[in-house]
């Protein structure tokens, strides 16, 4: 498989493709407004306890509270700032019961966390408190005693020989995982990069003594800069970026880290944008659509809501088996592909509902979950996955670290407020006709002011015996319209109207 990392930057945002076998599968966005937060260190203030949900919630100084599950609480960063001179060890203290991480946890306490989820919605960030800094080939755990490697390391040899050299480094009241691209590095090298962490470490513990609650105390790195340091493995074809200045850091930062993916990096010097030439933007223009046909001629329609993802897997014109189950098998298992690419490109996270196409043999719906899993399976986020139901349906969770590709790209309509569809202008009309008995009634008007957008003023005046002429005869009122382009389509102003104005 051929796998490329494509980098556009520009004043309002950078953008980072990646591509497989030529095709968009993941595409990060970052806005310098609105930066990455996943892997920023807080210190934060507990504000709120609620036992009925097992969480707390922690003011980090944003608009929203980060919320902190008692499962990802570690009472060893409470007062943090007290801590760090105390000749006491550190331990992680696993397998403390909830009611007794409840007992030692306080409204008012301080304490250090690590956004593990970007704030969705309404929703405020994931929190943890058991910190966790990553660096090339070394991700450090404080107040932790274990070693771990990476699981996409599958040579058990290479394996055996990470899992020696970091047990060897380890330093005490830390933890590491080795890195799956710290395959075949010698020990300098993994000594090197965790003297770099731990260094870091000694600055966030220094900063959070001196620094109030609540604020940041660690900024990660940038999407495109994580971006680099997470994903440009040995298994990537090329590396492409069209900024000279963005060019010349990475190829600072290969230099010191990895200078054998040198010649993978390339300068992009094309006057044709970069995503244009790689064909990503068309990709991008896809993957915000609500309807994605397929190549047999069946079609996916995606409707996202705050709760879940639904997909509706529909026939369309693909008909070329006669026989019912087989034409429905084929669109199902080229719809199985396509979701899964497609959860992975929009970055879907929470609960997911596909309803495919009604097949009647069970080793058939077999197949098509067996597909969806297989290329699920390609992505790095976890997911979990039911068996297809009776009714067709497959249901399935898959993590969320930040807001949709639809989220991200998007904004909710002015006029139907997300919702997608706006009332209908009978159902205005139900309104004006109500507002006018409701004034007539209470004041005895009967000249009204009728402000109204100027495709409502034409409902209202269309054909012979239109609606307002309708209106007045029937409630013995004079209407005068007035067109705003201002107010929404399902918007008015009824207003009583004064006699020099109903000239």
């Amino acid at each position: 498989m051929k796998k490329e990392i494509i980098i556009n930057t520009s004043s309002s945002e950078s953008r980072i493709a990646i591509l497989e076998d030529g095709e968009l599968v993941e595409l990060y966005v970052e806005h310098p407004e609105n930066q990455r937060m996943v892997g920023d260190i807080y210190k934060g203030k507990i504000e709120n306890i609620v036992k009925a949900i097992q969480a707390a919630f922690v003011n980090i100084g944003l608009e929203q509270n980060g919320f902190l599950s008692f499962a990802d609480f570690d009472e060893e960063f409470i007062s943090c700032a007290e801590r760090v001179d105390s000749d006491e060890t550190p331990s992680r203290r696993k397998g403390r019961s909830k009611s007794g991480r409840r007992a030692h946890m306080r409204i008012g306490d301080e304490l250090l966390v690590q956004v593990t989820k970007e704030p969705i919605g309404t929703k405020g960030a994931r929190l943890t408190s058991s910190i966790s800094l990553p660096g090339r080939f070394i991700v450090l755990v404080p107040n932790d005693d274990s070693v771990g490697v990476s699981r996409k390391i599958n040579n058990g040899k290479e394996r055996s020989r990470l899992r020696r050299i970091a047990k060897s480094l380890r330093p005490e009241g830390f933890g590491l995982i080795v890195r799956t691209v710290a395959v075949d590095k010698d020990i300098q090298v993994l000594k090197s990069d965790l003297e770099s962490l731990l260094k870091k470490w000694e600055k966030i513990l220094a900063k959070s003594k001196s620094q109030a609650s609540p604020g940041l105390i660690h900024k990660d790195l940038g999407i495109t800069s994580s971006v680099i340091r997470d994903l440009f493995s040995p298994d990537i074809s090329q590396l492409v970026v069209d900024s000279r200045k963005l060019y010349s850091g990475i190829k600072k930062y290969l230099r010191d880290v990895a200078p054998n993916l040198l010649p993978k990096l390339e300068l992009y010097r094309s006057k044709t944008p970069i995503f244009d030439s790689f064909q990503i933007e068309d990709a991008i223009t896809k993957s915000l659509s609500r309807k994605i046909w397929m190549k047999s001629g069946g079609y996916c329609i995606f409707d996202q809501t705050e709760a879940l993802m639904v997909v509706d897997v529909n026939s369309g014109r693909s008909v070329k088996e006669k026989d019912h189950e087989q034409n429905a098998l084929k669109t199902d298992l080229e719809a199985a592909e396509l979701i899964a690419r497609q959860l992975r490109l929009r970055d879907i996270g929470g609960i997911i509902v596909i309803d495919f196409i009604d097949l009647m043999k069970e080793v058939n719906r077999s197949k098509v979950v067996s597909v969806l899993k297989k290329e699920l399976s390609k992505d790095k986020v976890a997911f979990d996955i039911l068996p297809m139901n009776n009714f067709g349906l497959v249901s399935l969770t898959r993590s969320r670290v930040r807001p949709s590709l639809l989220y991200r790209y998007s904004e909710p309509c002015p006029r139907c407020e997300g919702l997608g569809r706006v009332p209908a202008k009978s159902a205005v009309i139900t309104q004006i006709e109500r507002k006018i008995q409701q004034i007539k009634k209470k004041t005895g008007q009967r000249r009204f002011l009728l402000q109204v957008h100027p495709a409502v003023a034409a409902y209202l005046k269309e054909g012979t015996m239109s609606i307002v002429r309708h209106l007045m005869l029937k409630f013995f009122v004079t209407i005068k319209i007035v067109e705003t382009r201002e107010m929404l389509d399902n918007e008015f102003e009824l207003t009583p109207l004064k006699k020099d104005e109903n000239s």
